[in-house]
């Protein structure tokens, strides 16, 4: 049922301030670490100094001597209170398979090898700093370099993550001009706001968990495995999220030994990881290298295009992101060749951040294009169009909607592309070299099952509860607007709640489906409401007595007949004789192609939970896109590079949110430009172990780095995606933006880099 036809509120894609905005500016918004329970006792962690051995002993002497220490567990106090986890990305629910406090074995520097828990935090603080872990370290790995053991290939957990069609090789070989460069993108960490924070309070045997969590069914039950107890003895609570995109997604080591703690002392625990902790605590975007070689006729037109993956993960696990589902289908070539690589190291498990797959092999594709654009001597702008597709080049299954071309359009309109002069090094604006740069972006449209419960009451309010989650995007917001779109009343009378687990169940927060999947569920609820007021109404003898039921529509608070017969909610509420009326809702996508397991949770009653996947959805294949141009100028002495101009064009469906889905984009540019630019990982590659794990060395950008920003929201409908036809855009406008800055710095000035980040001294 096409659940947007009897919508006629006007809410959905109006631009309005967020609904939990006044809540945060004034901190009354409530994030998990503000949780403060009586007699609360205070956890730190004790990480290891080395990444690869066993430790040999303890010495908790000077530690257990500190004034208000309760508790230090080790593997050799909690060896077993822990269940063996499946690995996330092999369906199972945690970041990482390796137990925590399961045995002496050191998988990774930062590793956590104890928890110290007193009564202040101080107290425990102090203590974790006196444990004494004797070890025995052996030669680590630390990713790409000599003492790496070979790559290998892994079984993807998506069909098709490594497509091919046609002679790609032979293509190449014979193609008129040809590309064949290496790319390379390094190790990223999340640094959200909100650091990684737990607090478990036990009841009898019910367990509460404050945790910020991009899905609490997730943590409810893959906590409820590691420890051996039902599901239902756990509850989930996270309503507001300090950041996250990726990081806070699945179940990491410290939840468990958190509730352990708890447990042993029969008093609430909370453990707040330092910012240093949190690069191993949780995951991060693994470093890449790619392999690209493209072939093309004088015309431009693609003939053949391989694309070749180097991903880092750690020595326990086979995470991979696998970006070549994308990088395939992007452009209209018949020859294509892909292949991932895993490389193992001794490293915790990478995992996801925002757009996983596609930021880093994106950036190798569109900057391959670019080098491409150059050796045609073409506009890179009119390469893309000439190379454009309405069909996916691997099985030729249509794009439900393709709004490329005008994204660029639009985009390049807005820059003045027109007044790019081609040649490299050509502009320039008294000292600074000047280069444009542009470059697509994409990200596939993924839609998950999703369950609502909306109550109205005889007031004209209505409460919408689903076990979403608001990483600060604006989900709340899109959830009111859908709620008073299609139950006709304002949006100051809709209350949301999301983050706990005792609500209806909804899907992970990631892959840019939260809003298509909850939303529709939202809609369905409404609409299960409005059905079951409509054939009352018509029933009885008030003004819509003997009207067509199925015509009637909720609107401005009001019920109203196809022949233009209105009645008052409130009036009809009360008249009727209702009380609060629910409606519930299941939503599953009409096409649910992917049976995944998501962090052992099973969403439906009825089966595991499914996710219609953009690459295989069903007949057709599902993308938003966007066009991104970019100004960067380049001192002519200092090679200092600043960016004083974004501009980006997206077209992702129907957008309920104008205001958070332009927030969202902003966010997500900046934050290419942080990937172009700033952000790196350092690595002693002696001890294989993280430098900069702090915001005074770890690079982002601040307001001096980032000017003008203009993003343009291009009008879409697509009614293949969802009944609501709405595309995901979290994820969208963070890829690309890495490749149109590293195509603009050759612009200014002729260099091209290759290896993300781009520093000065690249271009000295």
């Amino acid at each position: 049922m096409n659940v947007s036809a009897r919508a006629e509120g006007g809410m959905i894609g109006r631009p309005t301030p967020r609904i939990d905005g006044r809540l945060k500016v004034t901190g009354a918004a409530r994030y998990p670490s503000d949780v403060i329970l009586e007699d609360t006792a205070y956890a730190f962690l004790v990480m290891s100094t080395i990444a690869r051995g066993r430790i040999k002993e303890f010495d908790l002497t000077e530690a257990q001597a500190v004034d208000g220490v309760l508790d230090i567990l080790t593997y050799e106090n909690t060896k077993g209170k822990v269940r063996k986890s499946r690995y996330f990305m092999r369906g199972g629910y945690a970041a990482s398979s390796v137990v925590p406090l399961e045995s002496p074995k050191i998988w990774h520097d930062g590793q956590i090898v104890a928890m110290v828990v007193a009564e202040t935090y101080e107290a425990a603080r102090e203590a974790a700093y006196k444990v004494r872990v004797e070890s025995s370290a052996r030669e680590a790995a630390p990713g790409f370099d000599e003492r790496r053991p070979q790559p290998r290939q892994t079984p993807h957990i998506f069909a098709g993550s490594e497509p091919q069609v046609g002679d790609a090789e032979t293509a190449f070989q014979d193609s008129d001009v040809q590309i064949d460069a290496y790319y390379t993108t390094p190790t990223q960490h999340h640094n959200a706001i909100e650091l990684y924070t737990t607090t478990c309070v036990w009841s009898g045997d019910q367990l509460t968990v404050h945790e910020p969590s991009q899905y609490v069914h997730g943590l409810k039950n893959g906590l409820a495995k590691q420890l051996g107890i039902k599901p239902e003895k756990v509850r989930a609570v996270s309503p507001f999220i300090g950041g996250a995109f990726g990081a806070k997604a699945a179940l990491t080591s410290r939840t468990a030994l958190v509730a352990i703690a708890a447990k042993r002392l029969n008093r609430p625990v909370k453990l707040v990881a330092t910012r240093q902790q949190g690069f191993t605590v949780s995951t991060y975007r693994a470093e890449t290298q790619h392999h690209i070689k493209l072939g093309a006729d004088r015309s431009g037109r693609l003939m053949s295009l391989s694309h070749e993956g180097w991903e880092v993960s750690s020595r326990s696990d086979d995470y991979k992101v696998a970006g070549t589902e994308t990088t395939a289908l992007l452009y209209a070539c018949p020859n294509v060749f892909t292949r991932v690589n895993i490389v193992h190291a001794d490293r915790s498990t990478p995992g996801f951040m925002r757009s996983p797959a596609e930021v880093p092999y994106v950036f190798a594709l569109e900057s391959a294009m670019d080098e491409l654009a150059a050796a045609l001597s073409m506009d890179p702008v009119e390469l893309r169009r000439i190379n454009d597709t309405r069909v996916s080049p691997i099985d030729q299954k249509p794009f439900s909607s393709r709004s490329l071309r005008t994204c660029y359009d639009r985009a390049a309109e807005a820059f003045g592309w027109s007044k790019r002069n081609p040649v490299p090094g050509s502009m320039q604006d008294g000292e600074w070299l000047v280069g444009w740069g542009c470059a697509t972006a994409c990200y596939p449209t993924n839609v998950a099952p999703a369950e609502a419960r909306v109550t109205l009451a005889p007031n004209g309010t209505a409460r919408v509860q689903t076990a979403g989650h608001d990483l600060g995007t604006g989900a709340y917001t899109a959830i009111a607007l859908t709620a008073a779109e299609f139950l006709g009343v304002s949006l100051e009378s809709i209350n949301v709640e999301l983050g706990d687990s005792t609500l209806p169940p909804a899907p992970v927060a990631g892959g840019s489906n939260a809003t298509a999947s909850i939303c529709n569920a939202v809609a369905q609820a409404c609409e299960d409401i409005r059905d079951r007021l409509a054939r009352a109404a018509v029933q009885s003898g008030g003004a819509l007595r003997g009207a067509d039921a199925t015509s009637i529509r909720l609107s401005r608070g009001a019920l109203v007949s196809a022949d233009g017969r209105s009645e008052e909610l409130k009036e009809s509420l009360s008249r009727l004789g209702f009380g609060p009326i629910e409606g519930f809702s299941k939503y599953v996508p009409e096409v649910a192609s992917l049976p995944i397991r998501i962090m052992g949770h099973t969403l439906l009653s009825r089966g595991l939970p499914v996710m219609t996947i953009g690459t295989s959805a069903g007949d057709h294949v599902q993308y938003a896109f966007g066009a991104e141009f970019v100004e960067v100028r380049v001192h002519e002495r200092t090679r200092e590079i600043r960016v004083p101009r974004l501009v980006g064009a997206f077209a992702a469906g129907r957008i309920v949110s104008p205001t958070t889905a332009r927030s969202q984009l902003l966010g997500a540019l900046i934050w290419g430009v942080a990937s172009a630019l700033h952000e790196e990982t350092e690595i002693d590659e002696r001890v294989t172990r993280y430098v900069n794990k702090d915001l005074a060395d770890y690079m982002i950008p601040v307001n001096a780095d980032i000017r003008d920003v203009e993003v343009i929201l291009v009008p879409e409908e697509d009614h293949k995606v969802n009944a609501l036809g709405i595309k995901g855009l979290g994820e969208l406008g963070n890829v690309g933006t890495n490749a149109a800055i590293a195509n603009a710095v050759y612009h200014a000035t002729g260099r091209r880099i290759r290896d993300l980040p781009i520093r000065i001294e690249d271009l000295l």
